[in-house]
């Protein structure tokens, strides 16, 4: 059976392992003043959004997400032929209309798919299976791997379901905003689904008026509130590195991955304090550390210079 693999683009892994493992990706558009980015996690388009976009017009983008007929059409013209079963994880549907939209969609794909199917001689039935990650950006990608994973191993398709079921309520989300005023000022906007930004402004405004302290946010299981705060951004990395560093020492993650994200240079990321240490655990204990990116989608919502850092591990708190 061929099995593939659909996120939308808020899910942050390298480029060079979408490629690998042949990860699809649904784009989400994204409106900046009068110029719009469509987000399929291209490299170049990327490169340009954080140079020269970001700082000037992220405050008041807009994301779009693709419509039911978009990801009926994607999945029509390519996916029903190309796998028999493929598996869409998005990201939170508290926070995005993609799992909404995949989920409309998978009920006209499923009625269509046969007809596709039997003009282009693909023999065989199609299935799909949308799944909400209940997590955002890294957290999203720890799923994908493992997934991944599963399929590599030849797993059927019930052993890689009941695995992504069963690690969804053990995925940890920790991220360390750079900028707090940022997500302040990215404010609510009426009409659209509780977004990220939104719950991001009232944490800015629960630490407090005095915007440099630094929150390092846990998010897992829908919410996302601070696991603790520093007087620098630096400090508040540190500790969250040190956290994870922990965590993989302990034995206490029950994912094969640890997938970073950052917003902006990657550059800067190995010069972190403790990331270095945080490697050394990983490659100690055999964990794959996935370093990428963060999507443009996911930048608008917490601004340039944010972490982003997730796992799979049970009775989870930070230290």
């Amino acid at each position: 059976m061929r099995i593939g693999i659909v996120v939308d683009s808020t899910c942050d892994l390298p480029e060079a392992y979408y490629q690998e493992h042949n990860i699809r990706i649904l784009p989400i558009s994204i409106r900046l003043g009068d110029e719009l980015l469509v987000d399929k996690r291209g490299s170049a388009d990327t490169a340009r959004f954080y140079r020269d976009q970001l700082d000037a017009k992220g405050r008041d983008a807009e994301s779009i997400p693709f419509s039911v007929d978009q990801i009926r059409s994607v999945f029509l013209e390519e996916l029903v032929l190309d796998y028999d079963l493929v598996f869409c994880i998005t990201v939170s549907g508290k926070r995005s209309q993609i799992f909404d939209n995949a989920t409309q969609a998978s009920f006209s794909i499923l009625k269509e798919y046969q007809k596709v199917r039997a003009d282009a001689g693909v023999p065989g039935p199609f299935s799909m299976r949308v799944i909400d990650s209940k997590t955002l950006f890294s957290g999203t990608a720890v799923l994908v791997c493992e997934a991944v994973e599963l399929i590599r191993s030849g797993a059927n398709r019930n052993a890689i379901r009941l695995n992504i079921d069963q690690m969804i309520p053990h995925i940890c989300g920790y991220m360390v905003p750079e900028d707090l005023g940022y997500v302040r000022d990215r404010g609510f906007k009426k009409g659209e689904r509780k977004r990220l930004s939104d719950s991001m402004r009232g944490l800015a405004l629960t630490v407090g008026s005095a915007l440099s302290m630094h929150p390092v946010i846990r998010i897992h299981g829908g919410e996302e509130n601070p696991a603790t705060v520093n007087r620098s951004y630096e400090k508040s990395v540190r500790r969250l590195f040190e956290h994870v560093a922990g965590r993989i020492r302990g034995g206490h993650l029950i994912s094969r991955h640890v997938c970073l994200s950052y917003a902006g240079d990657m550059e800067r990321v190995p010069a972190m304090p403790g990331y270095g240490d945080l490697k050394a655990a990983a490659d100690d204990k055999g964990i794959k550390l996935l370093v990428s990116t963060m999507s443009p989608t996911g930048a608008i919502n917490v601004g340039a210079g944010c972490l982003f850092v997730a796992y799979a591990s049970e009775n989870d708190q930070f230290d």
